[in-house]
């Protein structure tokens, strides 16, 4: 078994896509609308769905926005230099939520961030992990 992909419900489609790919550097991988349903289904990611997990964006048409619940806590990415990924994600308008710096009770070094619908994205310095 594997893990396929996280589904995320966002209210603007074509916004939530440019936030993951213009700003945390995914690829769009493939869209799809279900008009019958009154749905869109995009799905982004780092690299092919059947080598990598991704993450579906589901936008429900006749929905603007949803209430994050207290349940889902967040999706983390590796990244090579987190200080200067947390400086790109802001020259591009993405929000960083939580400067680059230690992890409680660790040296693994974390930063978060914030898409337009308000899901947290944790950043993890790969070269400063504990595990």
């Amino acid at each position: 078994m594997q893990i396929l992909h996280t589904m995320l419900r966002v209210g603007d489609l074509n916004k939530s896509i440019g936030f993951y790919t213009k700003i945390l550097g995914m690829k769009l991988l493939r869209q799809k609308d279900y008009p019958a349903g009154r749905f869109t289904l995009a799905f982004v990611g780092y690299g092919s769905e059947k080598e990598n997990a991704v993450i579906e964006l589901t936008h429900n048409w006749d929905t603007e926005n949803y209430q994050l619940g207290n349940g889902f806590g967040h999706i983390a990415l590796g990244v090579e230099n987190i200080y200067e990924k947390c400086s790109s994600i802001k020259k591009h308008g993405g929000e960083v939520t939580r400067e680059p710096g230690p992890m409680k009770h660790s040296k693994t070094i974390i930063a978060f961030v914030e898409d337009p619908d308000g899901y947290k994205i944790e950043l993890i310095d790969i070269s400063s992990r504990d595990c």
